[in-house]
């Protein structure tokens, strides 16, 4: 007995059809009337009663139907298996982060996925959450973390949070302590201090921002338009303040001066974000396993 035999048989099962299951399988019409009758032989019952225009199952066929359906679900199953089983020797992760993700969250975990899996390449779009949204939309990613609440809200992704991460202040050491010299900063205490502004569509741009007109000021830039190495750079180098996630500053500490946010403070919330329609291949779960295990 065959898998290909039991896939013909299902198939002129389903249809009652010798030609068009023919045409299912991509097969001729007397090859695969001949597997039939082969398999028929090597059962001893005949499967099918065939009269012109009316093909019927015998009991025989109606006993085997269900079995023959369930063999060819478990080869489907166990070829699936073994093709996730090699992702992980083998394959690729394409992942997106925004930039500050990058510096802070994503070394130690891609780390950790690499030393378990070293045959996956990772590759890495470094974006704000926007536009990782728009890559996750049309298939251009297989994970992303972004920072919520999302830009858009989609239906066709699901987001599972990670964290939630406390954001600070930064300012060169050289420079005078913000908010007086205080141990915490409060927002109000950044009216009138120059600020190292990152560029438009920067999740933290718009959260810090909207902080400061919630205490009845604009923001003053000295700068603005960077990424996160630029800005931390320009901080150092004197320029101004900036507000950046705790694990950044923790991370990139050389020549930075932290002061946290008093009370309530600043947050935001890392989420893992996949399309809810498709699937991550295997080897996306195994690190969607490891940051989510973080």
């Amino acid at each position: 007995m065959q898998f290909q035999q039991l896939q013909y048989f299902v198939t002129v099962a389903e249809t009652r059809h010798f030609t068009r299951a023919a045409d299912l399988v991509h097969v001729a019409q007397p090859s695969l009337s001949q597997q039939i009758r082969a398999l028929e032989r090597e059962l001893g019952a005949d499967l099918f009663l065939r009269a012109r225009g009316n093909i019927t199952l015998t009991d025989a066929g109606e006993a085997l139907l269900p079995l023959a359906r369930r063999i060819l679900a478990d080869a489907d199953t166990a070829r699936h298996e073994v093709l996730e089983l090699a992702q992980l020797r083998r394959g690729r992760v394409r992942l997106g982060a925004t930039p500050s993700l990058c510096t802070g969250l994503l070394p130690d975990v891609l780390r950790a996925f690499h030393d378990r899996y070293p045959g996956i390449r990772l590759l890495v779009e470094e974006s704000g959450s926007h536009d990782l949204v728009r890559e996750l939309a049309r298939g251009a990613l297989d994970l992303a973390l972004v920072v919520l609440p999302l830009p858009t809200p989609s239906p066709a992704l699901t987001t599972v949070d990670l964290l939630r991460e406390d954001l600070v202040v930064v300012s060169s050491p050289e420079s005078p302590r913000p908010g007086g010299g205080r141990r915490t900063v409060r927002i109000a205490d950044l009216e009138g201090e120059r600020l190292v502004m990152f560029r438009h569509g920067y999740d933290l741009r718009e959260l810090t921002v909207a902080a400061c007109r919630a205490e009845g000021f604009e923001p003053d830039f000295a700068v603005e338009g960077g990424e996160m190495d630029a800005v931390l750079g320009f901080v150092r180098a004197g320029l101004g303040l900036a507000v950046v996630p705790r694990m950044v500053a923790a991370r990139s500490g050389r020549g930075l001066r932290v002061t946290p946010l008093a009370r309530p403070g600043l947050h935001r919330t890392i989420a893992l974000a996949h399309r809810s329609d498709v699937a991550p291949p295997r080897a996306a779960r195994e690190l969607q396993r490891i940051l989510l295990e973080r």
